[in-house]
């Protein structure tokens, strides 16, 4: 389980998440959906331990991050963080890449290897996985990013939009393939970003929309849907509750043509 504790995280002096409370479930892929800007990349790097929050604190398997150096490196073997541009060292090869980074996680090479060779199969990065990350296209390079993610074999996966960056609708196809097994056959957690609802919507099984670094709405699906929905679709609940002036934004854009 992932718990935020009363979390407030501010630059300068404009708070960017407010007060922030709640629990993720184990073995669940929540979605943290809303508008650029409102703080969804920030409320994954506090819980990714990238950030230290000024207000409050976070929880995995119960232990408190940043509570002490051992506590913080026993969690981060649990607990990967992948943020939306990652650091990769572009004059090695992706294969290089794969095993060091899973070597940090004290799995052994015959291991790695095989799953090294599985993710590049998985991503059709295999013609490309003994060429340097240089020669990558942004979108294959997207791809060994998340597979360096799931090299790890961490219990909780913190996914800062894994679905952006250039990734082809195979790899896309293949990455929601894969977070839907990773839960209902090895019951790990999953968290990830989006400003596009119907990008994730269909894979999350829960989904926390922050708003002005406030969560506007947390829940099941199902919970959502009873509580926001009144008889609309899923799609027309989320655009109203996410994006509640953009309608009127458009009509002011054509009037102002007239």
């Amino acid at each position: 389980m992932i718990r935020v504790v009363d979390v407030t995280q501010h630059y300068g002096i404009k708070p960017v998440l407010k007060n922030v409370s709640l629990e993720i479930p184990e073995g669940c892929r929540t979605a943290v959906i809303g508008p650029n800007g409102t703080g969804k990349t920030t409320f994954l790097s506090v819980v990714g331990g990238a950030l230290t929050p000024q207000h409050g604190h976070v929880e995995i398997d119960g232990k408190i991050r940043k509570s002490s150096v051992e506590v913080e490196l026993e969690i981060r073997r649990q607990a990967v963080f992948l943020p939306d541009r990652c650091y990769l060292p572009k004059n090695r090869t992706g294969r290089e890449f794969l095993l060091g980074v899973g070597r940090l996680y004290d799995h052994p090479d015959e291991h790695l290897l095989d799953h090294a060779d599985r993710l590049l199969r998985l991503f059709d990065l295999t013609a490309l996985g003994d060429s340097p990350i240089r020669t990558y296209s942004a979108g294959q390079q997207k791809k060994i990013a998340l597979s360096s993610a799931l090299i790890t074999d961490a219990d909780v996966l913190l996914l800062d939009e894994p679905f952006s960056g250039g990734l082809d609708p195979a790899g896309i196809f293949a990455l929601r393939n894969v977070l839907e097994r990773l839960t209902t056959e090895q019951h790990k957690t999953i968290v990830l970003t989006s400003p596009v609802p119907e990008l994730v919507v269909e894979i999350a099984d829960r989904l926390l929309i922050i708003r002005d670094g406030e969560v506007a709405a947390y829940g099941t699906i199902d919970q959502l849907r009873r509580d926001l929905g009144h008889g609309r679709t899923l799609e027309a609940m989320l655009h109203e509750v996410i994006f509640p002036e953009t309608l009127e934004v458009v009509d002011a854009y054509f009037a102002g043509a007239q």
